[in-house]
Parts: C-alpha cells; structure tokens; sequence
C-alpha cells in the first residue's frame, strides 16, 4: 500500500472506531495525532484543509478528496513520521481485534464468525448420523 493510501486508510479506521465506540484511549490518542500531523502538513492549502475537515465528518466517502491533498504535498524523505504515526494506528487496531474469537470448527457446517450475523442455512442431505454403539445392538 503507497504511504498516502496508509495514511488515509489509517485515518477512517480510527475515525470508524472511534464513532463505534470500540476504540481504547490509547487508539484515540493515536488518531488524534496523526490527524494533528496531518493537519500540519496541509496547513495553509484551503482545499487540504477543508478535505481533512470532510473526512472527518464522513471518512468512509471523503477519502478521495483527502487522498489527492495529501498526494500534492507529500514528500517521502520528510512525511516518515506520518507513515509511522499511521503504521502504528493501524496496528494499534488490528490488536485490538486479535485474539477475540476462538473457533473450532471440526465437522461442523454452516460457520460463521463475527458479531451480529444473521445466517440461514438449508441443507439438501442430512447430516451423517452417529454410528450405533455395537454393544446396545439387540438382534
């Protein structure tokens, strides 16, 4: 992923954690940071300015906007820091889900994981059935 596409990414996740109410302090606090660097990197650009505005009151349909302000500005040999910052927001929110489900799913069928699902399954064969125990056998 190109460090512009990173950093808008990292910043409607935040944006989408933060408004799900998922989201630890230490993950706001990220988000608010790079959102601050951001801010300073697209100081004085009324576009850029008013593009992070948009996305933050809609990330998940301003990103464009914001994306091609970024990518006017940006410089690679000094916007490392906003990589950084947003590397470590998007790890920051991948951990947060780690290790959340636990699943085994041995001869199962019809699986789903997740939080509020809703799965109808219709099967055309019945499932196999258990094998008689040989000793309740009467014959």
């Amino acid at each position: 992923m190109d460090p512009v596409t990173l950093i808008v990414a990292a910043l409607a996740a935040g944006a989408g954690a933060g408004a799900k109410g998922i989201a630890s302090a230490a993950v706001k606090d990220s988000y608010e940071g790079l959102k601050a660097l951001v801010r300073r990197r697209l100081a004085g650009r009324a576009s850029g300015e008013a593009a992070l505005r948009e996305h933050e009151a809609a990330p998940e349909t301003a990103g464009d906007a914001l994306h091609t302000e970024l990518v006017e500005v940006y410089q690679p040999d000094r916007d490392q820091e906003l990589v950084a910052a947003a590397r470590e927001l998007t790890a920051m929110l991948d951990g947060a889900c780690a290790g959340k489900y636990e699943v085994a799913v041995e001869g199962a069928q019809g699986v789903q994981i997740g939080d509020h699902n809703v799965q109808t399954n219709t099967y055309t064969t019945p499932a196999p059935s258990p094998r008689p125990d040989p000793g309740s056998y009467r014959g």
